[in-house]
């Protein structure tokens, strides 16, 4: 079943700008996102990119997966995918922590690989979370 989370306004007027086809994709990589963590925490951030945070609580520091938002591509990033175990080499970067796929299509994340990814980087924030949260399914716009 889809989730039915709506975008937060705040977000959407700045996706909006985005062309129709990165949108589509951008709604349906969350969507899956959603489907296999309802309860996860959404953080909205426009920097460099407009990017959905995915979090086990309000904080960053739990956050377990991103969808940053770019001029014409976007990205299923992980926040320590450094750490998670990648036996397909999905995973692609040069940083300290975190790796990335980079999306253009619904094969590259609608598939057991990425899955498997998503829902250990979820097992591992909550393994490494400091503090339970109490909060559950909310979309936070940090956006200034």
């Amino acid at each position: 079943m889809k989730n039915t989370r709506p975008i937060h306004p705040d977000f959407q007027s700045l996706l909006d700008f985005k062309s129709r086809e990165l949108i589509e994709l951008f709604r349906d990589l969350r969507s899956f996102i959603l489907e296999l963590a309802p309860d996860s925490i959404e953080l909205l951030y426009h920097t460099h990119a407009l990017t959905a945070v995915f979090s086990v609580s309000e904080k960053l520091s739990d956050a377990f997966c991103m969808i940053p938002i770019y001029s014409n591509h976007l990205n299923l990033g992980f926040n320590k995918g450094t750490l998670l175990k990648d036996p397909k080499k999905l995973l692609t970067g040069t940083g300290n922590l975190i790796r990335h796929i980079a999306i253009q299509s619904k094969a590259e994340y609608r598939n057991p690989g990425v899955k498997a990814l998503i829902q250990e980087a979820i097992h591992f924030a909550l393994k490494e979370m400091d503090k339970p949260t109490t909060s559950k399914g909310l979309s936070i716009s940090k956006i200034k």
